[in-house]
């Protein structure tokens, strides 16, 4: 008997924690169960080719908004190929509606829903060692052999201690993003949102948490990222684990947290300002900072005091902050959400996120949809298309921000450039909307320009609103490429340094000699200091952003030097040029 769990990942580096946490806890049929991954990337014949060579007996698909299409047509083809297999469904996507979805899905056995580790335990009992009958399992809904419906009754709610840990041998895990989990359910009731019916809050002991992210820290594990809806809904609960990750900080790991920033207070602070920059990085849903909005999805959040402690927070210089929005919300127009953008955006968090309201089934959206007048793809991923405040037109003006900000603020690429070109337009959503209309004008939309085309093209652009001050924006975007890499090959608008050539051999041999500027490089000549670093020169009005006297002034970019949340090179000035 071979039972496959299948889970079809948005990216490569994604990992699903659901199938492994089934797989840990019917560890007694370990030989029989088998895990694999895809991506929505791989072509549906490659998946279905995979599965097929498996012959297995039992197959279940982990279901979300994002893979649910590639899953329907998957199975169907599946049940052509392998006629006795029988085919299983769970997860958010398909917890509600469940007879429905097996009425219009007839290849499929059955559908788990709700919490599905002692339910999927069940299951494998049933076809591996016929020890319980189907009728007998909760939370199934599943088709008997004369081909009706059954629906089971729900299963009751579980403790998270009885989980095993599912990442003992992390080499399947390389290259990818480690998920862990210490709580389940929200104690918020926002009405976009599935989490919110799950009203009971539930928490892994401490003291099994401990224990399990000491294995990660010991195995140096790049990015464990919790998926708690609201990590810091029991202030002693996150209390706790942030100062023991604080005491067992290997240097390496990094930690991601979904939180309710106006929960924090100033105990949280103080624990926060301890931390190692790039220790943690926080997830902070705003969503909206129009009042009537966030009263309508019943959201708790008070956007002054989340505007203090993001503050604070960005104060201490260590925290990595995402500040996430979504569009198509209720009483949220164009105009709105534009105030909403610049709202956040004066917040300078590190990635500013721009969704687009999903209507989910089993959401309390979902039921209000006519109400509110939301017009919503009839598949997933169910996005908003128009609502009562919000046409479809300025949809797509929003969308195109979002694209713009992805490339240009949340990439980290353009920062001292943005931050001039900012003040050329009334707000920052006008510059990102602006500049979305200058890549569909000019075709950049299609073709997709590269990471370094970007820069010309954001030159052109600058070039475009701002024209008198060209020179200052080819020096801004030299600067920022530089902070990122030592270019082998500088590009068309850079001046020639070869004019200061003596120059920069000067301050290569005095750092030979008196090792004033560059730290941790002492075994290293001027030569070599010269192909690990990089000398430019530029003029004082870019360094300083004044209107003083302008003259030239020499900057060294240390790559071995880097800021921890942004990965910038360390910037130093080293010298002035009359």
């Amino acid at each position: 008997m071979k039972i496959l769990l299948v889970a079809i990942n948005a990216k490569y580096i994604h990992t699903n924690l659901a199938v492994y946490d089934l797989q840990a806890y019917a560890k007694q049929y370990g030989k029989e169960i088998e895990v694999v991954e895809f991506t929505i990337n791989h072509q549906q014949d490659y998946i279905l080719e995979e599965i097929y060579k498996k012959k297995p007996d039992v197959v279940a698909f982990s279901c979300y908004i994002w893979n649910f299409q590639y899953v329907k047509e998957i199975t169907a083809d599946l049940s052509q190929l392998l006629p006795s297999l029988a085919i299983w469904l769970g997860g958010p996507e398909v917890s509600y509606d469940t007879t429905l979805l097996l009425k219009d899905m007839g290849q499929l056995k059955g559908i788990m829903y709700g919490e599905g580790e002692k339910t999927f335990l069940e299951l494998a009992c049933h076809y591996i060692d016929s020890s319980i009958e189907l009728g007998k399992i909760r939370g199934l809904v599943f088709r008997n052999d004369a081909n009706e419906i059954i629906a089971n009754s729900p299963r009751d709610l579980m403790s998270l201690d009885e989980i095993p840990f599912c990442y003992s041998d992390l080499k399947q895990f390389e290259n990818k993003i480690i998920y862990y989990e210490t709580s389940r359910g929200c104690p918020f009731s926002c009405s976009y949102c599935l989490s919110s019916i799950d009203k009971k809050v539930r928490f892994r002991d401490i003291e099994l948490v401990k224990k399990e992210l000491k294995f990660f820290i010991d195995h140096n594990v790049p990015q464990v990222k919790f998926v708690d809806r609201t990590f810091n809904c029991n202030p002693k609960h996150s209390r706790a684990i942030w100062e023991y990750l604080i005491e067992q900080d290997n240097k390496i790991t990094n930690f991601h947290f979904e939180i309710s920033a106006d929960l924090l207070n100033e105990e949280d602070m103080e624990i926060m300002s301890r931390m190692r920059p790039g220790l943690i990085q926080l997830e902070i849903g705003v969503q909206s900072t129009n009042e009537k909005t966030i009263k309508e999805i019943e959201r708790t959040m008070d956007f002054i005091d989340l505007k203090k402690v993001v503050e604070q927070i960005n104060s201490f210089h260590n925290i990595h902050q995402h500040l996430d929005l979504i569009a198509g919300l209720p009483y949220e127009g164009y105009e709105s959400f534009r105030k909403s953008f610049n709202d956040v955006y004066a917040l300078r968090p590190e990635q500013l996120q721009l969704g687009f309201l999903k209507v989910l089934k089993g959401s309390k959206m979902h039921a209000y949809a006519k109400e509110y007048g939301i017009v919503y793809r009839s598949n997933p991923v169910y996005e908003v298309l128009y609502t009562k405040w919000l046409t479809h037109d300025e949809l797509l003006r929003i969308k195109r921000v979002e694209e713009m900000v992805e490339l240009y603020y949340n990439s980290n690429q353009f920062t001292k450039t943005l931050a001039v070109l900012e003040k050329v337009f009334e707000t920052a959503f006008d510059l990102y909307h602006a500049l979305g209309d200058f890549y569909e004008e000019m075709g950049y939309i299609v073709q997709s320009p590269s990471r370094i085309a970007r820069y010309h093209i954001l030159l052109a652009f600058a070039k475009r609103y701002d024209e008198k001050n060209e020179d200052l924006y080819k020096e801004l975007l030299l600067f920022d490429l530089y902070l990122r890499e030592n270019l082998k090959s500088r590009p068309e608008w850079a001046t020639d340094l070869s004019i200061y050539k003596e120059e920069i051999k000067d301050f290569y041999r005095r750092e030979e000699e008196e090792r004033r500027y560059l730290v941790g490089y002492d075994n290293f000549n001027a030569k070599q200091l010269r192909k690990m670093t990089h000398l430019e020169v530029f003029s004082s009005r870019t360094i300083k952003l004044s209107t003083d006297t302008d003259h030239k002034i020499m900057v060294v970019f240390d790559y071995n030097n880097r800021n921890p949340l942004t990965f910038e090179a360390f910037t130093q000035i080293v010298g002035e040029i009359e």
